[in-house]
């Protein structure tokens, strides 16, 4: 049991923040490995898709980026959608710092800014923007 101002064991696992659980979300994808990508969509998600159909979601992604697959946090923004609003962060392939414009961004969305569960990702080119999965 914890006490006023008592600090947390150092064996309890720290939060991490959603543009890093965003990043090793697409990472995953980046190295084919859809099991531990889709470990990290929101239940509701995993609920309507089956892995499969989300590793055929995810293989577009996977063939722009692969070969250069470090990224970086390129912006992040709330979308609206009618009523709905996403949170979504956006990454550029690192091989494209030079240019002023991203050739690609690969964009991962959330519920909101208290959820860690991934909602939707997709591949946009730089100019325009419509996540490929998303519920």
């Amino acid at each position: 049991m914890l006490g006023i101002g008592a600090q947390q064991p150092a064996h309890a696992p720290a939060r991490i923040g959603q543009s890093q659980v965003a990043a090793r979300f697409l990472r995953a994808v980046l190295r084919a490995d859809y099991p531990a990508a889709y470990a990290r969509l929101a239940p509701e998600v995993r609920r309507s898709v089956s892995l499969d159909r989300f590793t055929t979601a995810a293989q577009p992604l996977w063939q722009r980026a692969h070969r250069h697959p470090e990224i970086q946090l390129y912006k992040l923004g709330v979308r609206l959608n009618g009523s709905a609003s996403r949170l979504f962060y956006s990454f550029s392939l690192a091989a494209d710092s030079s240019l002023k414009t991203p050739s690609v961004l690969l964009e991962v969305t959330f519920r909101d800014t208290a959820s860690r569960s991934v909602l939707g990702f997709g591949l946009r080119p730089a100019a325009t923007a419509r996540p490929s999965l998303k519920k």
